[in-house]
This record gives structure tokens, sequence and C-alpha cells, in this order.
């Protein structure tokens, strides 16, 4: 049973604490490591499951680009929908187009934008943890060391959960909250886009506040935040500052600049931009936020896909290390009183891990292309079988 030992800090907002545990006995640590056995196992069975979807969908996403760069229309005018397009995958560019402004009325910001963020900030504690094991009388011990330390955060800290909250203590709520509204109603000259198109539009950036003043007497602006402080220059825990960020300038030219330009590619009906569904299985809804052709359009996804494609690859084969690692750690558990051996066992077992797990992956990954592409599936498997191969080869005993 752990047994809490607090020694006194150093200064007022820093103290550390030392507990102390029995060391595990041999049955402790081989019932942890059969514990660890079963998650293992249904990591490498989900690492399966994650490699040969991926390729699946891989191979459904480029059939669909592919699909779609064949079959898109690039509009010249968007100012005149043409009913011939109907139901058609097309391209087209321009400025964004809000009808009415978003407005926060508490702190009178009105804008033409397709999206307003209010980010509400407050000054708070912060606990930050250093710990260090080590043994002592045949004990395992943790020595943690606890500081604290103000900054402003979005989110509320539970000062309730600190080690120390004496002296720490953090209000419960903020009294003012965040918010991101929406535009209900964007356009594209004479094309409106759907809510699929609208939530695509997330690069934001920050809103000038000098632009504005204060709105109320009791607040004060300094550094494109509005305080509600005393002293904003030297804050009390409590106190809030917030600023606000706006996606998609539209309407006329602003202090802000010109309004944004989108790229689109979806399915037009009548005067309706949307998602297209193509023959390969996927929905093209897609737009950038800048000027495009189709053709860069399309390379841009192609290389979204693929970069998705190695990510997921990866998580996969360390999904699978980690559970082989975890299903074969009970060898290493039977001789970990040795330590000479412990090391040499701990060192194979990881080869034989990270062998395996290429191998399995390489051989999924194959399994995956085998309807797609044969010869490439072909040369996954021969690569897969690389090691077993060498093993071979050394094994085989020499001819006099």
């Amino acid at each position: 049973m752990a047994r809490p030992q607090r020694s006194e800090g150093t200064s007022r907002d820093e103290h550390v604490r030392v507990t102390s545990q029995r060391k595990p006995g041999f049955l402790d640590r081989l019932s942890e490591t059969t514990g660890g056995m079963l998650v293992g196992f249904v990591a490498f069975l989900l690492s399966f499951y994650l490699l040969f979807t991926n390729e699946g969908r891989c191979v459904r996403t480029q059939k669909s680009l592919d699909e779609g760069l064949s079959l898109v229309v690039s509009l010249s005018d968007i100012y005149s929908p043409i009913p011939q397009n109907d139901g058609k995958l097309v391209h087209l560019s321009g400025p964004l187009m809000t009808m009415q402004p978003l407005y926060d009325p508490n702190y009178g910001i009105s804008l033409h934008v397709v999206k307003l963020q209010r980010q509400v900030e407050m000054y708070q504690w912060v606990e930050f943890e250093d710990s260090r094991e080590y043994e002592e009388n045949g004990e395992k011990k943790t020595e943690t060391r606890y500081s604290y330390n103000t900054e402003w955060r979005s989110e509320v800290v539970n000062s309730r959960n600190f080690d120390r909250e004496i002296g720490h203590k953090n209000p419960s709520s903020m009294a003012v909250e965040s918010f991101t509204v929406v535009a209900p109603s964007v356009d594209l000259g004479n094309f409106h886009l759907s809510k699929g198109l609208i939530e695509k539009i997330q690069t934001f950036r920050r809103i000038p506040l000098s632009k504005f003043g204060a709105p109320h007497a009791d607040i004060t602006v300094l550094d494109d935040y509005f305080y509600h402080s005393r002293n904003p220059k030297s804050p009390e825990v409590g106190d809030v500052r917030v600023s606000f960020h706006y996606a998609g300038l539209s309407g006329q030219w602003s202090f802000l600049g010109r309004p944004d330009v989108v790229t689109i590619v979806g399915r037009q009906e009548t005067n309706m931009l949307g998602a297209y569904q193509t023959k390969a299985g996927n929905v093209l809804e897609l737009l950038y936020e800048e000027q495009l052709s189709a053709m860069e359009v399309f390379e841009r996804e192609h290389a979204a896909n693929s970069a998705l494609t190695w990510a997921l690859r990866l998580a996969g084969w360390l999904l699978m290390f980690l559970g082989i690692k975890l299903m074969i750690r009970i060898l290493h558990t039977l001789v970990d009183w040795v330590p000479i051996l412990r090391d040499l066992v701990s060192l194979g077992l990881t080869v034989f891990a990270l062998s395996v797990a290429t191998s399995l992956t390489l051989l999924t990954v194959a399994v995956g292309w085998i309807f797609y592409r044969p010869v490439l599936a072909l040369l996954l498997v021969l690569l897969a079988a690389l090691p077993v191969l060498l093993a071979k080869i050394r094994d085989r005993p020499k001819m006099l």
C-alpha cells in the first residue's frame, strides 16, 4: 500500500511529494503481464483491420478522384448558372458573399464573414508535475515535484484536482463564454454553398480590435484583446480577456481587406453547390481557400490521400508492433530476475516484434492491393517473406 510522505517545498509555489510501495513480486509481475497479453492481442487484431481497410479506402479515393477529374466542368461565369450543368461535377472560383453581417452585441463586433469566433481566456493557476522513480531500502519510490504558475487558459482549470489547492484556487466558471457563429447563407456569385462546403472554411484570422474600441467603461483594449481586468498589464486570477477571429471574409472591401476567394469542386443542382457521388464510391465536395485550377485541386487531393494512407500504414504497423510486444512480454517477465539474461531476452524480443510486425504489415497491405495491382501485391508478399527466406538460408547446412 502506498505511503505518502510530504517534504517542505523550496518556495511557496513548489513542493515535493514522495510515495513508496512494496516492490512487486514475481507473481504480481506475472499477473500484470497476463493482462497486458490480452490488451496486446486486441491491438494485434485491430492493426489488421486498420491496415486492410486503409488500403481499400486509398484505392477507392484514388479512383473517385480520377473519375472526378475526367468529368469535371470548369465554369467561367459564376453569376449565370447554366441548366445543362445540373447534376454535373463543376469547378469554379470566386469571392465569398454573405447577405447579412455576423454580430456580437456584447462587444459591438459586426462583420460580413462566414464565421465569427469569440475566444475567451481566463487568468488561472496551472499545476505542473515532474516525477522520477527510484528504489530505496527494497521499496519502489516515486518523487513528484509540483510547481504552480499563472497563465491565460481558454478552458477552466479545475484546481480541486491540484495536489495543493490552498493558495492556488481557480474560479469554477468563466464570466464570458466562447462561441462560434456561422452565416446561415453563403454565396459564390449566384451559387449557394451547401452546409458541407461552408464547414470547410476553417482558416481563422485575428480581428484587430483597435478598430472598434472598448464597448464598455469597465473593459480595456490592449494588444487586440478586450480585458475584463483592473490592470491588464498585471492581471489577477479570475481576470478575463476576449479576442475575436473570423473565417471567410465576404461582402464588399473592408478594413480587413478584399473578400476571400475560394475554389469549389462539387455538384451543381440549379443554383446550389453540394456533394457529388462518384461511381467509385466516394463523395466529392471540395473547397480550397484560394484560386486553383481543376487540375491543381485534384493534385492536392491525391497528395492528401497519399499522406493519409502512409500515416495510417505507420499507425497500423506501430499498433501491431506494440501488440506483439505485449503478447510476448511474458517471456521477459520469466527471466527478469537475471540482469544479463533479461537484457538479452529484451533485445531479442524487440527484434522479433519488429520483424514480425513489418512482415505482417507488408502482407496485409499486399492482400489489400491484390485485386487492384496484383504485380505490386506480389512484390510486397515477396518482401514480407524476405526475413523468413534469409533465416532459412543462414540455417542451411554447409556442403563439404
